[in-house]
């Protein structure tokens, strides 16, 4: 695979060097135009060395409303007084750090809660040559229902349907169930993995999606800390029942901590049997491993994961096929994302009416939601579904921070939009959400208080998708950029009224016409603002003649 070999090489030299880039297309026969197509496309490689202090600011959602833009002044203010010559300072997208905003990278390492104090420790720690310590990490989370092993799996489901289990059985468990994707598209999982075993083929794989790149967006990479097990245990079962023998867990590179401790889980269950030649002595195959993605959030879109493992630029593909019939390689291929997975060891062992009973005010089942931005307690919780997010906000989030009111809230990830706070009362499902022209999403709830300029999140937010857009869609690549340009008229004082009549059809055309959910969603940030907040675009106009 193309991206692991680069990877491989930037590990060893720390950037990709002219010499072992042509030995790389004399040894795969690969043109190095071609090789030279796939780096220009991922921010991750590097064709010259790395600066001796590479610092990244997040500039996304969260971080922003946690002051990042702050952050970033005073750190170009002080490295230029200091004379840091060489130093590497810019903002970046997501890290996915967002319950601990402000976040920063130094080198390959996250730090969180960063105020001006913690970074000029950074930054006089780095000026005299040494790395900061890594902040510690919390690993486990006591009382998770997810998790019937009480954290050390035996894999218990997996013996279970070696010994007399029936894959028919298990796929209409998970139907009746009614867990759905948990990554953003909610398509019923039993059905997915139906369809993938009714497929003929010899070969078949199975890919867990761990490439949660959303601004918002971190329950998976909890769910890595604290539950690989689980990971691990619903993929072997997704190969057993769809006939596959390989699989992949597809993560982003910035989770360099929760890569750790998946790969400890899989040495672990390569030691004791659970997975390999002979999986608990059934003389079943299956094995698994990392794929480290080469960055970008195109790559959590399922079509542009699999160009990015055949070693190709992360562009969605046009469907049908889909990754059911036509996936990696062109083979059969089960998707699902990390929760997903996680969920159906336990789904399995206490059966489809326990899961459906764990939901609320008409919803079926439990999900984790990444709670972030302005709120006391930010962090993942594992709630019922059909949970309000006023609820989910004040009784796990323990309110609006600083005593403020909430103004409103996205409720599933950057891409679903805002909602006016005289909403907060919608349950968190997927048919509510959509009733409300909002999704749930992955998982991701932001809070915004009182005070905060709406206008100006939203510009932030469309950036993020302007920013990421591969480029593919005409549609996408060119509206992402008109949408930031109109919303920053308004901020500059040079809109009018009509600035903005063209943003619904740019929507409409936008939503049918790209390929993938990023350029489908991307104007929701933008028409929702216009939708909920209208007076407060209005101010910018009054303000600015």
């Amino acid at each position: 695979m193309l991206t692991q070999e680069l990877e491989a090489i930037q590990h060893r030299f720390g950037y990709l060097p002219t010499e072992e880039l042509k030995a790389l297309s004399d040894r795969t026969h690969t043109p190095l135009y071609r090789i030279h197509g796939v780096i220009s496309f991922y921010p991750h490689f590097r064709l010259a060395p790395p600066s001796p202090v590479i610092l990244r600011i997040c500039r996304d959602a969260s971080c922003h409303l946690g002051g990042s833009n702050e952050l970033l002044a005073v750190l170009e203010e002080t490295v230029a007084r200091a004379g840091l010559e060489g130093w590497d300072i810019r903002s970046v997208s997501c890290t996915g750090q967002c319950d601990g905003a402000p976040a920063i990278r130094i080198g390959e390492s996250s730090f969180r809660r960063v105020t001006l104090d913690r970074l000029a420790g950074y930054v006089e720690t780095l000026a005299s040559g040494r790395m900061p310590r890594r902040q510690p990490l919390r690993l486990r989370r006591d009382g998770a229902v997810i998790d019937p092993y009480d954290g050390v799996s035996q894999c218990d489901t997996a013996r279970m349907f070696l010994q007399n289990g029936d894959p028919l059985t298990v796929v209409q468990t998970l139907k009746d169930s009614g867990l759905r994707g948990m990554g953003g598209a909610g398509f019923p999982t039993g059905t997915k993995w139906e369809l993938v075993r009714n497929v003929e083929g010899t070969v078949k794989y199975v890919v867990c999606n761990a490439d949660e790149s959303e601004p918002g967006t971190f329950k998976d990479r909890e769910l890595l800390r604290f539950a690989p097990h689980l990971v691990l245990e619903g993929m072997i079962l997704a190969g057993l029942v769809v006939g596959a023998t390989s699989g992949y867990i597809f993560l982003r590179h910035e989770y360099e901590r929760e890569r750790e401790l998946l790969q400890r889980a899989i040495r672990r269950f390569y030691r004791q049997g659970f997975v390999g030649d002979d999986v608990l002595g059934s003389g079943r195959t299956f094995h698994v491993e990392i794929f480290d993605s080469p960055g970008g959030y195109i790559c959590g879109e399922e079509t542009a994961l699999l160009e990015a493992m055949e070693g190709k630029r992360a562009e969605p593909r046009n469907k049908p096929p889909f990754p059911g019939t036509h996936g990696l390689h062109g083979k059969p291929t089960l998707i699902n994302n990390v929760e997903t997975f996680a969920w159906i060891p336990s789904i399995l062992l206490r059966g489809a009416s326990w899961f459906k009973s764990q939901g609320i005010n008409g919803a079926a089942g439990r999900k984790y939601f990444a709670l972030s931005g302005h709120v006391c307690r930010p962090g993942v919780y594992e709630i019922p579904l059909g949970t309000s997010v006023r609820d989910l906000i004040e009784r796990y989030g323990g309110g609006v921070s600083g005593g403020r009111k909430l103004k409103a809230f996205s409720p599933g990830g950057a891409s679903s939009g805002f909602l006016p706070a005289s909403m907060a009362d919608i349950p968190l499902d997927f048919a509510p959400m959509a009733k409300a022209g909002s999704m749930l999403g992955s998982g991701a709830v932001l809070a915004i208080a009182e005070g905060t300029d709406m206008v100006d999140l939203a510009r932030n937010v469309t950036a993020f998708f302007r920013n990421e857009s591969c480029g593919k869609c005409v549609p996408c690549r060119t509206g992402t950029e008109q949408l930031v340009r109109m919303v920053d008229r308004v901020l500059d004082g040079g809109a009018n009224e009509q600035t903005l009549d063209i943003v619904p059809d740019l929507a409409e055309t936008m939503g049918l016409t790209s390929i993938c959910g990023l350029g489908q969603a991307a104007s929701l940030p933008v028409s929702s603002l216009l939708k909920y907040f209208p007076d407060e675009v209005k101010k910018h106009f009054c303000q600015h003649p």
